[in-house]
């Protein structure tokens, strides 16, 4: 972990995030609580001893905090024991986004990128439907991430997936004068919108698990619901709204990977292709980036268990989602 020694002694403080935590009782019947704190440098297991609960002194996974302790050798690893720990203040000066894993650019930023596309639009509907999609998911829209695990699983990681696929978009529509700008562009933005609903996710922006909803029915038709209310509500004509449906259904392209139909025109086809585009490479780049030069990679369950091999060709660099 990331923490700053103080002095020359063995006590270290920092800021971190409780991945996990369980209240326990030593062999003698005193309270401790067992924790699991991570931060951009790893995580480590660490223990407050003597616990004494208190409405002030309750936490929870995922909770953005500050400690102070001891690294104390335990098992043949390592051990944080903790002396000291309370909630990130305002006045800590401190941003989130430096202690989970995060997006390449904030989520204000990207928001705002996507908001210039939609105010291009020259579809009207589109631009009406979009937007009164994005005014309602606004405030979580910024912190979400795009999954619980694999790809995007990062805090601000849904609208990094999204500005990605709209960037391709636009290359994709510079060269098909055919498609349909403004339909590509609004399935780019609404496609994945349902997972809002679909996960339960802290203000740090760390997916905990899904909802009943998102297990029993999954975002890609959670998604046509929230586009079928809030096109109504607009007034959205019915052949917007079924287009923009289709798309957000068949966006996984089969039935195998939760498709509900094949898609079945141009600007459906691109998004599904664009989708999995996007997706792929970030978890390629991802796994690549964790061996070394010339070996390879474990097998990748989520890519056909291949085994993916660093040739060491890659430009340095992240994801370029802003017009310079």
């Amino acid at each position: 972990m990331n923490f700053t020694p103080i002095g020359n002694s063995g006590t270290h403080e920092g800021y971190c995030l409780i991945k996990s935590v369980e209240k326990k009782l030593t062999a003698k019947g005193v309270p401790y609580l067992d924790m699991t704190l991570a931060d951009n440098g790893g995580e480590i297991n660490a223990k407050l001893w003597d616990y004494k609960e208190s409405p002030s002194n309750q936490f929870n996974t995922f909770d953005f905090v500050k400690v102070r302790g001891t690294f104390v050798p335990f098992n043949d690893t390592l051990q944080f024991r903790v002396e000291r720990i309370r909630a990130v203040l305002p006045e800590d000066g401190v941003k989130i986004e430096d202690y989970v894993p995060s997006a390449c650019l904030s989520g204000e930023t990207m928001l705002a990128e996507v908001e210039k596309i939609v105010a291009s639009f020259e579809n009207t509907e589109l631009k009406t439907l979009v937007t009164a999609v994005i005014d309602e998911y606004r405030e979580r829209i910024l912190y979400w991430p795009a999954a619980k695990n694999l790809h995007h699983a990062v805090r601000s990681g849904l609208l990094m997936h999204t500005l990605s696929i709209l960037r391709l978009a636009e290359g994709v529509c510079r060269i098909y004068k055919f498609v349909n700008y403004d339909l590509l562009c609004s399935g780019a933005i609404l496609h994945d919108i349902a997972k809002i609903e679909e996960m339960q996710v802290s203000s740090t922006g760390i997916a905990a698990e899904y909802t009943v909803k998102g297990n029993l029915l999954g975002h890609l038709v959670m998604g046509a619901m929230t586009i079928d209310r809030i096109g109504r509500e607009k007034g959205i004509s019915e052949e917007t709204l079924t287009l923009v449906e289709h798309m957000l259904i068949s966006h996984h392209g089969t039935p195998e990977f939760g498709a509900a139909k094949l898609p079945m025109f141009i600007e459906a086809e691109l998004l599904s292709e664009l989708d999995l585009m996007d997706a792929r490479l970030y978890e390629m780049r991802h796994a690549v980036s964790e061996v070394e030069t010339g070996a390879f990679t474990p097998r990748q369950w989520a890519l056909e268990n291949r085994n993916l091999y660093n040739h060491g060709l890659s430009a340095d660099g992240d994801v370029n989602l802003i017009d310079n």
